[in-house]
C-alpha cells in the first residue's frame, strides 16, 4: 500500500477517536457505507477531494492537516511560487496544486488543477461530486467540459463557471489537449 495513503488514512482515524465521532456519523456526512469508510481509514481506499473537504470541516481542522499532518500558521499572507503548490493527486488521472495551503483559517481553497485529456466523455461518464459551498473554475489552457446537474458547458482559455457545488457537478479534459484551471472552491456560507 502506498504510505502516503496509509498516514492520511492513519490522522483521519486518529483525529475520529480523538474527537469521539462514531463512524456511523462520518458515513451518513459522506453518504457511503460503514465498509466503504473504514475502507479509506484502513488506507484500502484512495481519498478524494470532496472526501477530505468533508472531514476536515467535521473535524474543524484544515485539509492541509490531513494531507501533511502539519497545522497551517500564516494568517497575514502567503507566497505560493509556481509549481510550488502543495501537490495532491486524489482523483484519477487529476493533479491538484493547493496554492494557499499554509494560511491559517482559509475562507476558500484555490487548486491549480491538470485534467487529462482521456476521450470525449459522455456526460453520464463524467465523474460528478457534491459539496457544500461554491466553486469557481478558471480554464488556464486547454478546453474543460463541465457538467452541474443537468447542463454541460464547454469553457476555454480565460473561460469562467461559478456554480453551486451541492448541485453535483464534474469536468474533463476536452478537445484532445490535457486542460490547466484555476479551482477556487468557496466553503459553506452561512
Amino acid at each position: 500500500m502506498n504510505e502516503e495513503l496509509l498516514q492520511i488514512a492513519g490522522r483521519i482515524r486518529d483525529l475520529r477517536e480523538i474527537l469521539e465521532i462514531p463512524v456511523e456519523e462520518l458515513c451518513e456526512l459522506l453518504q457511503i457505507s460503514k465498509e466503504e469508510y473504514l475502507a479509506y481509514e484502513s488506507g484500502q481506499r484512495d481519498f478524494n477531494f470532496t472526501f477530505l473537504y468533508k472531514l476536515a470541516k467535521r473535524f474543524r481542522v484544515d485539509v492541509t492537516d490531513l494531507l501533511t499532518g502539519e497545522a497551517t500558521r500564516l494568517s497575514l499572507y502567503t507566497v505560493v511560487r509556481a509549481g510550488e503548490g502543495l501537490p495532491i493527486d486524489r482523483r484519477e488521472g487529476f493533479h491538484y496544486q493547493n496554492m494557499a495551503y499554509l494560511f491559517k483559517n482559509r475562507l476558500a481553497e484555490p487548486y491549480v488543477v491538470v485534467s487529462p485529456y482521456v476521450g470525449d466523455l459522455e456526460d453520464g461518464a463524467i465523474s460528478r461530486s457534491t459539496h457544500k459551498g461554491q466553486e469557481l473554475d478558471y480554464v488556464l489552457s486547454g478546453a474543460l467540459k463541465v457538467v452541474v446537474g443537468d447542463h454541460a458547458e464547454i469553457l476555454h482559455a480565460g473561460d469562467c463557471i461559478y456554480y453551486d457545488s451541492s448541485t453535483p457537478h464534474g469536468m474533463t479534459a476536452w478537445e484532445h489537449a490535457d486542460c490547466k484551471f484555476l479551482a477556487v472552491v468557496l466553503g459553506e456560507q452561512e
